[in-house]
């Protein structure tokens, strides 16, 4: 097998569901590394800081260096630096220690933007804040990501920033800009951080509509794997069971 260059593996429905690693995934990742690819691990979930995934992925066996994370959260602060000096911050942890790292302040008091991730505790009081200072039309709306749901173990499924985001649409009465996947600002990122062509790059993932699509349009070639969301694969798009599936991929070939 002549493999790809780089792997860009979305994390969760790919390479585990909740704190469980998914059969053959580590095994995958290993040989592919062992081959002399690179790997790059990608996430929509901004609400980890990338050392939690170093140290989540190594806990289950998944060879990881901090610069080979990248998540929605680290994506938005990228997009936004320079940009915005304040931003009020609908999220966690992962996503305002990124935008501080950038060197935007968090503030409620005259944001430049709304941010808006996944938010656990996400309430109405949250709600009403955001929405005010949405409704000035000076200041931007800007979302990790609008995933509806994502995946844990035992095939549960619990709600994703999309959820907030689409709160925020309804009541503000605006469409945020998307960074995370489906939008390709992430894959195209990730390509110029890793120094990589579109097709040198193998995009990995559980969702059609975020990862292949997000994929395609930065240009690169995708893999679906049928262990997270997406249970059935619509056709013209290359898949497997599992993550073992992408170690019979050749760059170039349209197998599925």
């Amino acid at each position: 097998m002549k493999p790809y260059p780089l792997y860009i593996f979305d994390m969760d429905g790919t390479l585990f569901r909740g704190d469980e690693a998914l059969p053959r995934a580590v095994d995958t990742v290993a040989a592919l590394r062992d081959a002399g690819s690179r790997v790059c691990y990608v996430t929509n979930n901004s609400t980890r800081p990338p050392e939690a995934y170093v140290q989540k992925l190594s806990r289950m066996g998944f060879p990881v260096r901090r610069a080979e994370v990248y998540s929605s959260a680290l994506a938005t602060a990228e997009c936004l630096r320079g940009q915005v000096a304040r931003a009020h911050v609908v999220g966690e942890e992962g996503l305002t220690s990124a935008l501080e790292a950038a060197g935007i302040a968090i503030s409620d008091v005259d944001p430049e933007v709304v941010v808006v991730g996944l938010c656990r505790t996400f309430d109405y009081d949250r709600l009403t804040r955001a929405m005010r200072h949405l409704l000035d039309p000076s200041v931007r709306f800007v979302a990790t990501n609008r995933d509806a749901a994502f995946p844990l173990e035992g095939g549960r499924l619990i709600p994703g920033a999309g959820a907030i985001v689409a709160a925020l649409a309804v009541c503000s009465g605006r469409e945020p800009e998307v960074v995370g996947k489906p939008s390709p600002y992430l894959i195209q990122w990730i390509l110029r951080e890793e120094g990589m062509a579109p097709a040198d790059a193998l995009v990995v993932g559980d969702r059609v509509e975020t990862d292949m699509v997000a994929g395609q349009r930065a240009g690169c070639a995708v893999h679906l794997v049928l262990t997270g969301v997406t249970t059935a694969a619509p056709a013209g798009v290359p898949w497997s069971p599992d993550l073992s599936g992408v170690l019979t991929r050749e760059p170039g070939a349209d197998a599925t």
